[in-house]
């Protein structure tokens, strides 16, 4: 039996007819002990402040520093977690899932990304910690935490699953999963992300879209 890790993030907003046409789940996943990781987490904030950066509420790509982000990916390569991503196109979504709101959409999001994710990342007997983000406003927290424990309690037939929703600045490889789902949208958007070849790609296994494209 061994231990897995999954931490997850989320991308984009949960509203249709927004700007944003994707929502998105990646998970950074690594396998057993990583302790050194979670150190060198802790090493990069440290001297990130000793510099004049402030970072009291952790890393987060979309508005770190471009100096910021350097140093995160540098960090990120060199530990090379397993790397997952899916988006849900919006605009294709069935009507009925639009209709049943913005939880319904993140709850489908979970579940179509950990139903074919966890298992790769996990054998039979195995213990996984599923280790979520949570949603941004008070009232979509408890659903969150919710929506994973029910997506887990589906998938956890032949292994322990364990939901585990935080907030991101608490947890390294949550803010790893918003990194490296960062750069993936980039990419999928047609922007650029110039740490992405070197950094993310080489452990990016998946770029799901079960909803299509453009």
């Amino acid at each position: 039996m061994a231990r897995v890790y999954m931490y997850a993030d989320e991308t984009g907003d949960l509203g249709y007819g927004s700007d944003a046409p994707y929502f998105g789940i990646g998970t950074a996943t690594y396998r057993g002990e990583h302790s050194q990781a979670l150190w060198a987490g802790l090493e990069l904030r440290t001297q990130l402040e000793a510099k004049g950066v402030r970072v009291q509420h952790g890393l987060h790509a979309k508005n770190d520093s471009r100096s910021t982000r350097s140093a995160m990916f540098d960090v990120i390569a060199h530990q090379a977690p397993r790397f997952d991503t899916t988006f849900l196109y919006k605009e294709k979504a069935y009507a009925r899932v639009q209709q049943r709101g913005p939880v319904y959409l993140y709850q489908q999001a979970i579940y179509l990304h950990f139903k074919e994710i966890l298992r790769q990342v996990s054998c039979a007997g195995d213990e996984v910690f599923v280790i979520a983000g949570h949603l941004q406003t008070n009232a979509k927290r408890a659903a969150s935490y919710q929506a994973v424990r029910a997506v887990c309690s589906q998938i956890a037939t032949d292994r322990t699953v364990v939901p585990c929703v935080w907030d991101a600045p608490s947890s390294w490889g949550i803010q790893v999963a918003d990194y490296g789902l960062w750069s993936t949208q980039r990419v999928l958007l047609g922007r650029t992300s110039p740490w992405h070849v070197r950094c993310v790609e080489p452990t990016l296994k998946s770029v799901f879209k079960p909803w299509g494209t453009p």
